[in-house]
């Protein structure tokens, strides 16, 4: 019998044997998978990019508010500078501010010769001109340490800062006037604390007393009158005596009345008082009298 023929398929590959297994054949993939996978990659990249490009217009809009409000903010403050600083007129209030502070800083900001003269000119009875002469200058004292006590109470109540003296003769050298300059805070406490002084002649600031002039016989049994006259924050005090060591009650009532004394002394602390409280020149404007 004839060797049997193996057969081939048709198409002119040979069958396997049996029981073997053909190996796998590489899958490919279809064209429309491909082109989805293309525009689902391509989707997500031009999403990406349009949100940067959002964040980046969203960034650049809060940049472009934050220096607006800086550049609006610098062109305000140039303005309200250069609006500050130029020259303008004073107002009213600036006007007065500037006369109280150039007034209340006098008693320490002036020298000595300038809140108590070395020459004080008054008007005698006979209506000439007379000089009045310093003796001295006392060191600044305590308010209520130098004054009597009904006087003492008021100052300390009102919150008295110091208190300057000196002590004045007369052309003739017979009376001796001390002068005391009380210092308050400000206009409103010397108004305060002079409507509360006691009414009495006979109390006020104490004489000072300078050993080795006329005066050192000038003492509290020696003061005649006592007064007093404000201006601007200032209280002026005075005293007057004889520098012959009189007392007072050793004068008789017509004699106090009539002689010289009390208006040298009225005088001499109206002069200083004016002095100390005379408005300033007030500029016109913030830098000068240029406007």
């Amino acid at each position: 019998m004839p060797p049997e023929q193996s057969r081939t398929p048709p198409g002119g590959r040979r069958g396997l044997p049996l029981g073997a297994s053909a190996g796998r054949a590489r899958a490919r993939p279809w064209p429309a998978s491909r082109g989805r996978a293309a525009a689902a990659k391509a989707a997500k990249e031009r999403a990406e990019l349009e949100r940067g490009i959002r964040f980046r217009s969203i960034y650049l809009t809060i940049m472009g508010v934050v220096l607006a409000v800086a550049a609006v903010n610098v062109l305000l403050g140039s303005v309200g500078l250069v609006q500050e600083t130029r020259s303008r007129p004073l107002t009213d209030s600036e006007r007065a501010a500037y006369v109280a502070q150039d007034v209340a800083r006098r008693w320490h900001a002036w020298p000595v010769g300038m809140v108590f003269p070395e020459e004080l000119q008054y008007v005698g009875f006979d209506r000439a001109q007379q000089y009045a002469r310093r003796v001295g200058v006392a060191p600044e004292a305590a308010c209520a340490a130098v004054v009597d006590a009904p006087v003492a109470s008021v100052l300390r109540r009102h919150g008295c800062l110091t208190m300057l003296r000196a002590t004045y003769v007369d052309q003739t050298s017979t009376f001796a006037v001390t002068v005391g300059v009380a210092v308050l805070q400000d206009e409103q406490a010397r108004a305060d604390a002079a409507a509360e002084l006691p009414v009495d002649d006979r109390v006020g600031v104490r004489p000072v007393a300078f050993p080795g002039t006329v005066t050192d016989t000038f003492g509290a049994a020696q003061r005649q009158r006592t007064g007093w006259v404000g201006a601007g924050p200032y209280i002026v005090f005075s005293t007057a005596g004889y520098t012959d060591g009189r007392s007072r009650d050793s004068i008789p009532l017509e004699e106090q009345v009539n002689n010289e004394m009390w208006p040298v002394a009225e005088s001499i602390a109206g002069r200083i008082a004016r002095a100390l409280g005379e408005p300033p020149d007030v500029p016109r404007c913030t830098q000068g009298n240029v406007c």
